[in-house]
């Protein structure tokens, strides 16, 4: 069993839904203080109510370098320290290329990879300070592994976390701060709400395990990189996606 992390206090962004509330409300259930962090307040504060008195909601937007300073000023008003920042606030909209403009590409690399950049400077000071903490970023197997129509700015952000995540990691390693990212597959959040049954069978048909995967899933490989335990792992990622990316094709999955 993984030692307590009872009363360390994290901040997760895009935490309103989907991942982001898997990851929080999976927190809370460990006795960590949240800092449910989403750019609408009410929907913060409506997860922050779900998971009770340890955990309040918090509005900004995290490709801002000003609202990320100030959501830690927030944790540590509240709750004393940062232990664990849990980057994972993140958009994907679908543009082929041809259509994709400018501002889409911009929109999408602001929000996924340089909000990842801006919130791991925000908390930087208090974890230099207290000597240590744990920083979890979300990215995916789309980008850095795979590939999706309609998503090559999303792709781009998400390969560009790890690359950003690997030299971070070196720098922080002596200040005691870890830095790994988790890499969800194809997971059952709201976001496919009205795709359809059909849809939905065809993805699990392409995953080995049968079945999409859930956000506690990824909340809990994000539970794993914040424990003491991963104390010795820094620069690396963990892909969970019920073995979606091994498959060569479909075929290899009908021979089975």
């Amino acid at each position: 069993m993984l030692k307590s992390l009872q009363g360390k206090t994290v901040i997760v962004t895009g935490a309103s839904r989907g991942i982001g509330k898997g990851i929080a409300m999976r927190f809370g259930e460990v006795g960590c203080n949240v800092l449910v962090v989403s750019r609408s307040l009410a929907d913060a504060q409506k997860v922050a109510e779900e998971i009770g008195p340890n955990a309040t909601g918090f509005a900004a937007d995290v490709s801002r370098g000003s609202d990320c300073d100030a959501m830690v000023k927030a944790a540590i008003s509240l709750y004393g320290a940062v232990d664990i920042l849990c980057a994972n606030a993140g958009i994907f909209p679908s543009a082929k290329l041809g259509e994709m403009t400018a501002e889409d590409f911009d929109h999408v690399i602001s929000t996924n990879l340089k909000s990842t950049f801006l919130s791991v400077t925000a908390v930087l000071p208090e974890m230099t300070k207290i000597g240590g903490g744990r920083i979890i970023v979300t990215s995916s197997i789309t980008g850095p592994i795979t590939g999706f129509p309609g998503w090559s700015h999303y792709g781009a952000s998400k390969a560009g976390q790890l690359g950003f995540m690997r030299t971070a990691a070196i720098e922080l390693a002596g200040k005691g701060i870890t830095i790994n990212a988790v890499m969800p597959g194809n997971i059952a959040t709201e976001g496919l709400d009205g795709m359809g049954a059909d849809y939905i069978a065809t993805m699990e048909a392409s995953i080995p395990l049968k079945r999409l995967g859930t956000v506690t899933d990824i909340a809990n490989a994000a539970l794993f990189f914040a424990s003491e335990e991963a104390g010795y792992i820094t620069g690396q990622q963990i892909v969970v996606d019920g073995g979606q990316i091994l498959p060569e094709s479909l075929e290899a999955l009908n021979a089975v």
